[in-house]
């Protein structure tokens, strides 16, 4: 058994590990998470009292952080501000967080001596054309186009800084979009789902053409498990599941699995400095490390998810007033 200190566990794609880890290994799990709004402790109800232990605080507070890395032995570092909408409306806490967070973590794993493992998003390389054959790949420049994939591209190098500049014993992951239970309705995939529950029509940024590259959430955490047994010390690793969609037919797929003609959805302006294409390239995963996703059927991942969300309204209605609200004001 390894004792796990997972920052940001109380988010979507965090919480998500944290049930993929009890459920597959022995390993014990502290969750250290800010419990901002896309944090949920309802996301973390009924998970064995013996092998998880919550803790709520800043990864930014040294204070908070010291004590919990020293008594760990692997930090999983998933906490980050992570909307892009709301990073172009105030870009100063995903500086707190992303970066000023993530130098608090290291150097905290450096004084210690832990194994790190730095989760990061396919953003920061830019988008590609919609007609461009390639995919990203760990060689790939970078090239971020929003507060947030900017400040997460620095939160990478901090750690490649690190890993060289003083032996950090740590790896990086550059994940593509994620989907499944326990994602803020704020997100793309379950805003469209909660619409439809509430009878509103799904909205889509502006043609709708825009590609995202879209992985499960439990393939997501079996990759990371992967890398932290496997993965060699100061690599990065890019994961994704080969799971291209542009966002209209991911509505239109929503819209189909909920019984709704495919063009029930209206067209809202868009995002300013919308990246139009991520698409990964995951062969050194899945060469190096032998991972492979389990979600390969991206329609049958979006029914679970939907089915999903039918049946936990409770976690997911005291968000979505304050969420549609708050697009209503900017437009979208």
């Amino acid at each position: 058994m390894q004792r796990l200190l997972v920052t940001g566990g109380a988010g979507f794609i965090g919480s998500n590990f944290v049930h993929y880890v009890l459920e597959n290994t022995e390993h014990h799990v502290t969750v250290l998470d800010k419990l901002t709004y896309a944090g949920n402790l309802e996301s973390l109800r009924g998970l064995p009292q013996e092998r998880f232990t919550f803790v709520q605080g800043d990864i930014a507070d040294p204070a908070v952080v010291d004590g919990l890395v020293a008594a760990s032995d692997i930090v999983v570092h998933y906490a980050a501000e992570s909307h892009n909408d709301n990073s172009l409306h105030d870009p100063r806490p995903f500086l707190d967080t992303n970066i000023i967070g993530t130098y608090t973590l290291i150097e905290a794993a450096r004084k210690y001596s832990k194994r790190f493992h730095h989760i990061s998003t396919d953003e920061v390389y830019g988008d590609l054309e919609l007609d461009d054959p390639e995919r990203f790949n760990e060689q790939t420049p970078y090239n971020p186009s929003s507060p947030y994939s900017s400040t997460k591209a620095g939160s990478d190098l901090l750690v490649r800084a690190w890993v060289r500049s003083f032996g950090l014993q740590a790896t990086i992951s550059n994940c593509s979009n994620n989907y499944g239970p326990y994602q803020h309705v704020e997100k793309f995939i379950p805003r469209q789902i909660t619409n439809v529950i509430d009878g509103i029509r799904p909205k889509l940024y502006g043609k709708g053409e825009n590609v995202r590259d879209w992985i499960h959430a439990n393939d997501h955490s079996s990759a990371v498990l992967a890398i932290i047994a496997k993965g060699k010390i100061g690599e990065t690793y890019l994961i994704g599941a080969d799971g291209e969609k542009n966002n209209k037919e991911v509505v239109e797929l929503i819209l189909k699995h909920m019984g709704q003609a495919p063009d029930a959805y209206d067209h809202v302006v868009d995002r300013p400095g919308h990246d139009l294409r991520y698409a990964i390239d995951s062969t050194k995963l899945r060469d190096e490390l032998g991972w492979e996703p389990q979600f390969s059927n991206f329609d049958e991942g979006i029914e679970a998810t939907i089915a999903w969300y039918r049946d936990n309204e409770d976690w997911w209605r005291p968000q979505k007033a304050v969420t549609e609200a708050k697009y209503k004001e900017q437009g979208q």
